[in-house]
């Protein structure tokens, strides 16, 4: 078993991705890290996507098929795979992703942080506001990581799918923030590494030029991944199914993945 962080950049494309993230590109040039191309489940929604990522199942089958609909998960998680095989659980996220697996609906004043070692997710710090600065998103998980050394950490901060929302993909300013997130990166995932983490940084979905997501376009559907750590390896194959990201990280975990997952194994894992 080896421990797993997963960071999901809310409303990256993949465009953008491989174009301004510079420190994660640096670590493929490195030979520290694996870059692909990951085509997101439909529709191109961020709730849909957080369960598809989470449980390895499509959205007809899991039933978040749209981001108004706000109920528990009625599949089996990471998260929940992970609490009943005896591991620890962390998240720093929107509190939709506690919607998902802990309480619905989230409650603002009680729910923000969560430590309960009977709940999926664990030790958790959930944000509401859409603008919750990045930079106190990652210090929130860095705060979760060394105060519980969770096996399993979700780090999921919004602001790039914010400024999308705003000024759209082909703006200066979702590219800059692309920039800033990547800055955030380079001051953790060096300690990550050096502490024997495997790390994914993903996106749930793209952004396209109307400020906006849902649909089947490449800016929309298509996504980066960068798979860093001694679990993982280079392959020439760099077009993968977000499906495949769920039983990944279990089978790095060391737990048995659910009957729906896909029953493939990742052609980027030892």
């Amino acid at each position: 078993m080896q421990k797993v962080i997963l960071v999901i950049l809310d409303g990256l494309n993949y465009n953008t991705g491989i174009s301004r993230m510079g420190f994660m590109h640096h670590l493929v040039e490195m030979k520290k890290a694996q870059l692909y191309k990951v085509i997101a489940a439909l529709p191109s929604m961020s709730r849909p996507l957080y369960e598809t990522i989470l449980t390895g199942t499509n959205p007809i089958e899991h039933g978040i098929t749209n981001n108004n609909i706000n109920r528990r998960s009625k599949e089996e998680s990471i998260f929940s795979i992970a609490r009943k095989s005896g591991l620890k659980t962390g998240a720093a996220a929107y509190h939709w992703v506690s919607e998902l697996y802990n309480k619905s609906p989230f409650n603002y004043i009680e729910d923000r942080i969560q430590n309960d070692s009977a709940q999926n997710i664990q030790n958790g710090m959930f944000y509401y506001d859409d603008n919750y600065p990045d930079s106190h998103l990652f210090l929130d998980a860095e705060y979760i990581r060394k105060a519980y050394d969770p096996d399993f950490l979700l780090i999921h901060p919004m602001g790039i799918d914010e400024i999308g929302h705003q000024y759209s993909s082909e703006s200066k300013e979702y590219r800059k923030k692309a920039i800033e997130v990547d800055t955030i990166l380079s001051n953790h995932i060096p300690t990550w590494i050096e502490e024997g983490y495997n790390i994914i940084v993903t996106a749930d979905h793209g952004m396209n030029k109307d400020h906006g997501h849902g649909g089947i376009e490449d800016d929309e559907r298509l996504v980066p991944m960068w798979t860093i750590g001694e679990s993982f390896i280079d392959t020439d194959c760099k077009e993968v199914n977000q499906l495949i990201i769920a039983p990944t990280i279990c089978k790095i975990l060391g737990i048995e993945p659910s009957k729906k997952m896909m029953k493939e194994k990742f052609i980027g894992l030892k």
